[in-house]
């Protein structure tokens, strides 16, 4: 097989390159891996977590959190999405909730949740929280973005229901599912990790993040956060993958 690089993917070998080479001058001028320990050295510390007999527990708790945090917040972002994007009058009623949820600091409701929720569940309500938002208002975007005049047509020559469902909303609104999926991900992500810091369960990799900077091992600290950043990657490729394939079958 014939692999091909073209300019983009040059520039962004020679963005991790200087990013890598800016590291290490900090890490040579702080000369001490109680700061910042060296690319090779963080390197090592990765290897190592390979090694723990607790490393698949770790990641596969914060990825299955993550992924019910997920679902049930695409389950609910679809359907107060579509209604919101149907009804003006829900949307309105909406919308504050919505603006309200994006615009209070994740450590806050955090802070509420550790009373309210077991140290394991926590994580999974601040990932709904910050992932709803993006899914419902993205759904709500794409009903919005329907042609009228279509609808109107379909009516008039008696399409049924579900063609113009399945051949008018639904192609409307993937593209804002997929981006308003991305977007949730990668945020959700984030506040996964940090409800974990905070919380303290018995498995995730906030937990290990935090009992490894109580130790002052920065460079297992920095090791997990690589481990998920790669998560964070791997699900934003299968969601750009999902893309791809869903503009394949509209076309």
């Amino acid at each position: 097989m014939k692999l091909s690089f073209t300019k983009r993917h040059y520039l962004g070998f020679a963005s991790v390159i200087t990013m890598l080479v800016i590291w290490e001058l900090l890490a040579l001028y702080f000369n001490s891996d109680f700061i910042l320990p060296t690319p090779a050295k963080t390197v090592v510390a990765v290897l190592k977590l390979f090694t723990d007999a607790e490393f698949l527990a770790v990641i596969g708790t914060t990825i299955l959190r993550g992924l019910a945090g997920f679902i049930i917040s695409a389950v609910f972002g679809l359907l107060l999405g579509i209604l919101a994007g149907i009804s003006k009058d829900f949307n309105a009623f909406l919308n504050p909730f919505l603006v309200t949820v994006r615009s209070v600091p994740v450590v806050a409701i955090i802070l509420l949740a550790l009373i309210w929720f077991s140290p394991g569940s926590v994580p999974v309500f601040i990932a709904i929280l910050t992932m709803f938002p993006f899914i419902c208002t993205n759904v709500a975007d794409g009903i919005r973005s329907v042609d009228p005049d279509i609808v109107e047509m379909a009516k008039f020559y008696r399409v049924s229901n579900e063609r113009v469902v399945l051949e008018v909303y639904v192609p409307a609104i993937m593209p804002f599912i997929i981006s308003g999926s991305s977007s949730a991900m990668g945020i959700g992500w984030r506040a996964i990790i940090i409800g974990e810091v905070l919380s303290q369960p018995r498995y995730g990799i906030g937990t290990m993040m935090h009992e490894q900077q109580v130790f002052l091992n920065v460079d297992a600290v920095i090791a997990w956060t690589i481990v998920a950043v790669f998560i964070s990657f791997v699900f934003e490729k299968l969601i750009r993958w999902s893309e791809h394939r869903i503009v394949a079958w509209k076309d």
